[in-house]
């Protein structure tokens, strides 16, 4: 009886220590690096802000943060991964809009209701329309008054249907009863300059070409003004009651300890308090986004039901 006491008495002190070794991290000599996926390519605005939060939150997490590019697939790859990675932690990825619209659009092997851990709400894009430097409109208002005065005639050019870019737009259409032609173009600033579109929807990648002349920020599309442009208004000033900056954070695979979760978030949080990280988002023409884990898995859920009324609604499912 005494041998069998001691038999269990060791297996759960083994099985202790492997729940506490998922619960948290703790002080390793040779830490394992954390992965973080941004499900879009090298150089882009996601990139160079997760690069920044990633060796901020080096600091904080005491393991290397790395960056891995999964570019593709309307930005779900990084989701992907999630539902194949183990959920010890070492595997996290940036969240983008396509996450809660994809499933909208065609079968997919997560749901992004049940099937993520939801660590931090980060930043969110700074969307926004810009025409050439010399284009004869100064301002959203007399853009609109044009294309109101020539339907069919004005242009825009976003990544692709479906994006947030080009739903934002048409709805715009929608309220304000006018007919542009959507045009599609990876690189929407040598679109205005070849003379392919009037105007460009983006988010984000601006700064140089505006500073230079080369473009012209209409607005904004954001909660308020920015920073790096406080004097291009919002559509919400300008009374369309429109606000789309589609925020974004980091998840994790289902079944991460409550423990492990609050280690990672709050590393984080301090990471998104660190001048490199303030210093990247400026130079994106970037807001902080902090959202805690219940308050990002409410925003999520909250997204995914949006994103489905908007699919409907522009009947973008193909």
């Amino acid at each position: 009886m005494q041998l069998h006491k001691s038999v269990l008495a060791g297996v759960v002190l083994l099985f202790a220590a492997g729940f506490n070794a998922q619960a948290a991290w703790s002080a390793e000599p040779s830490p394992r690096p954390v992965n973080l996926i941004c499900p879009f390519s090298p150089g882009l605005a996601s990139d160079t802000a997760m690069r920044a939060l990633a060796a901020a939150a080096s600091k904080h997490l005491g393991r290397p943060v790395e960056v891995k590019n999964l570019p593709g697939a309307d930005g779900t790859l990084g989701a992907q991964q999630l539902m194949q990675a183990e959920p010890d932690g070492y595997t996290l990825s940036q969240m983008a809009s396509g996450v809660f619209r994809v499933p909208h659009l065609r079968k997919t092997e997560f749901d992004p209701t049940k099937d993520f851990t939801w660590i931090i709400g980060v930043t969110a894009f700074t969307y926004g329309v810009a025409v050439r430097g010399d284009a004869p409109w100064q301002t959203w208002e007399d853009f609109v008054d044009y294309a109101r005065a020539n339907p069919g005639k004005a242009s825009y050019t976003t990544p692709g249907v479906g994006s947030p870019q080009h739903v934002t737009m048409e709805a715009l259409a929608q309220q304000t009863g006018v007919r542009w032609n959507h045009v599609v173009a990876d690189d929407g600033i040598a679109a205005l300059g070849n003379g392919r579109a009037d105007a460009f929807a983006s988010s984000t990648g601006w700064g140089q070409h505006i500073q230079s002349g080369k473009i012209r920020m209409l607005v904004t599309w954001g909660e308020h003004r920015t920073k790096r442009w406080p004097d291009v208004p919002t559509l919400k000033e300008l009374g369309y009651g429109v606000v789309s900056n589609l925020p974004y954070g980091l998840a994790g695979p289902k079944g991460m300890t409550p423990a492990l979760v609050q280690q990672v978030h709050d590393a984080f949080k301090k990471a998104m308090a660190e001048p490199e990280f303030r210093a990247a988002l400026d130079e994106l023409g970037q807001e902080p986004w902090y959202r805690s884990s219940e308050e990002y898995a409410a925003h999520a859920l909250a997204t995914y039901r949006e994103q489905k009324e908007i699919v409907e609604r522009f009947g973008l499912k193909r």
